[in-house]
């Protein structure tokens, strides 16, 4: 099995349609469909990565055809990275924080430094601008 079919059976396993799939990695549908074409193009190993943590599947299997497909409950608690862990159960605050995420490196630090005075100027409290270093 190459890596295109691999590619397609991943997302069919997930249920996932081309579209789903690609909006879930951050592609356009396009580069799904090239991605499982017959002689079709490779994703990063970036793109290869977000494939195999949306669809479920091993990356080593996505990647190469060794191993297991399927993540086993164990390999699927130990395959989220604490940065991307969300504990986060108040829905604002969660789209708060997706919407943060999405955002380049260079917009986040004036957006968090604005929600700090929006904060500030809420509770009374004044308060300089914080700079990480």
């Amino acid at each position: 099995m190459n890596s295109q079919q691999r590619i397609r059976l991943a997302r069919r396993h997930a249920g996932l349609s081309q579209s789903a799939l690609a909006e879930a990695v951050g592609v356009q549908r396009s580069a799904v469909s090239h991605w499982e074409a017959v002689q079709g193009k490779s994703p990063s190993m970036s793109n290869l990565r977000r494939v195999a943590t949306v669809t479920g599947v091993q990356f080593e299997w996505l990647a190469t055809g060794r191993g297991r497909m399927a993540l086993s409950n164990e390999d699927a608690l130990e395959g989220v990275a604490a940065v991307d862990a969300t504990m986060v159960d108040e829905p604002l605050e969660l789209r708060m924080l997706t919407a943060f995420r999405s955002l380049p490196p260079r917009s986040q630090a004036p957006l968090v430094e604005l929600m700090e005075q929006m904060a500030a100027l809420r509770t009374g409290r004044s308060r300089g601008p914080r700079r990480e270093t």
